[in-house]
């Protein structure tokens, strides 16, 4: 009689590869990505983001077992938001996933790839269309690893899982913190493991615990109204535009570096700085060369980026760029940009930066908050927290090497929703590359990336059902 292999976790990870060699995984996310869920272009863009939940989400996960309940959002016009939910064990751990199936706008004639940002295209390792790498990609990935354990484990994933998939990612997650804040027992786990974002490199499977915040607002230097000839008035009216120059120059040295104590965080822990020591920062071939001589002095490239905060001014103007005439501006505008570690006295940013210009005599420089604006608080979990280093050792099974750790990302996620929100430990796992073109014409993933991140998710998935985790 002959044997029936016993199922294993290799069985898994070779159920996960056989998704992508045998082609389902660019078919299930050419279907995805041809949905056009463009949350910045509502309201026209409300039915397909209701579609992509409707007539793509819940049937693929209900095929996986999973029961399915929906959440209209709380901010008119924004798209819903999917809990899907698969209980085997009360006594289990419960692991929450999260996603975003809408994407930013398609820009639709900019692309030099493919046939536009609603057809997924391949050309050699490389998938292109909008969405791949932000974000249907990611979670098609981790419901087929999913989908893999199942399979080997006969219907059974060992654990219990929980899923979001949200479509106002790109509009600031609103109405998210509403809904789960409000729903708490619905959205409770043990550990949030969800994907977002690129790795450090292509070829490096990467953990990310947390992520910087972000406050954005304005400088405004307004000194009367209307412009004044410059060859008459030139040197006895004072330049909104020189002097919020000035200002700006007075809390960031010239090399980018903050100048303003109160704006600082705490040292960097020790334990932080020896996981970001082998951390390369590689965006790829079209990707800009880091600047070593820009940024805090006496950090590394990644403790800068990682570890750090910076200071950014996203945009700037005075007169009419577009037509300049000869006259002095009646005012100066900068769009500014704190990005910040956990530690920082966040609380204190604005009101610090308050006290320090009318210390410097820039009073006429007016700092402007923007609650329109969204911002995302700074999260860390703990390098050594044992999820941590849970995740870490079954990557490391895995891929037969040390994945890299970046204890807090540059990017903007709602991490703290799930980590001072719901209380849980929080590990993102990217499933893309930092060359991907995310939110620009010609965005994609690359293949061999894509087959890594499945191989690691069954492994990881397996292992969740395995017992073992942490308390």
């Amino acid at each position: 009689m002959p044997s029936v292999a016993k199922p294993s976790r290799v069985g898994s990870i070779a159920r996960a590869e056989a998704y992508v060699d045998e082609g389902h995984f660019v078919s299930d996310l050419a279907r995805r990505i041809a949905i056009r869920t463009e949350s910045q272009a509502l309201p026209a863009s409300r039915a397909e983001l209701e579609r992509y939940i409707a007539g793509e989400m819940i049937p693929s996960f209900e095929k996986l077992g999973f029961v399915c309940r929906v959440f209209a959002n709380p901010v008119a016009g924004q798209g819903p938001v999917l809990l899907a939910t698969r209980i085997e064990d009360p006594k289990l751990p419960t692991v929450l996933g999260y996603g975003h199936g809408d994407v930013i706008a398609g820009q639709d004639g900019l692309w030099t790839k493919g046939k536009g940002p609603w057809h997924l295209d391949r050309d050699g390792d490389r998938l292109y269309g909008r969405g791949t790498a932000d974000n249907k990609c990611q979670h098609t990935i981790n419901m087929a690893a999913l989908a893999a354990v199942l399979a080997e484990r006969g219907g059974k994933l060992g654990f219990n899982a929980k899923y979001i998939i949200e479509m106002a990612e790109e509009t600031g997650s609103a109405g998210l913190d509403e809904i789960v804040l409000a729903n708490r027992e619905a959205f409770a786990a043990t550990v949030l493991i969800a994907s977002d974002g690129p790795r450090a490199t292509a070829g490096r499977p990467t953990i990310v615990l947390g992520n910087r915040g972000a406050l954005t607002f304005d400088l405004v230097c307004k000194l009367r109204e209307g412009g004044h000839h410059s060859g008459n008035w030139g040197g006895l009216l004072a330049d909104p535009a020189i002097i919020l120059a000035h200002a700006i120059a007075s809390f960031v040295g010239p090399r980018g570096g903050l100048k303003l104590k109160a704006w600082l965080p705490p040292p960097i822990a020790a334990n932080v700085r020896q996981a970001l020591a082998d951390v390369v920062i590689d965006g790829g071939e079209n990707a800009p060369a880091p600047d070593p001589t820009w940024g805090e002095i006496g950090l590394t490239g990644p403790e800068k980026v990682y570890a750090w905060n910076s200071f950014a001014v996203l945009a700037m103007t005075a007169g009419n760029p577009q037509a300049p005439v000869n006259a002095i501006a009646p005012f100066a505008r900068a769009r500014c940009q704190l990005r910040y570690v956990v530690g920082t006295k966040v609380d204190d940013v604005l009101p610090a930066l308050r006290r320090h210009l009318d210390t410097q005599n820039f009073k006429s420089v007016e700092i402007v908050a923007l609650p329109e604006v969204a911002r995302f608080e700074a999260t860390r979990t703990d390098v050594d927290h044992p999820w941590a280093q849970w995740v870490m050792q079954s990557f490391a099974r895995t891929s037969r090497t040390q994945p890299a750790v970046i204890p807090s990302s540059g990017g903007g996620v709602p991490n703290h929703l799930f980590q001072n929100g719901l209380g849980m430990p929080t590990i993102w796992v990217p499933h893309s590359y930092p060359g991907c073109s995310q939110h620009a014409p010609d965005e994609h993933i690359l293949l061999p990336v894509a087959r890594s991140a499945l191989q690691l998710m069954a492994g990881l998935y397996w292992d969740l059902g395995e017992g073992g985790v942490p308390a």
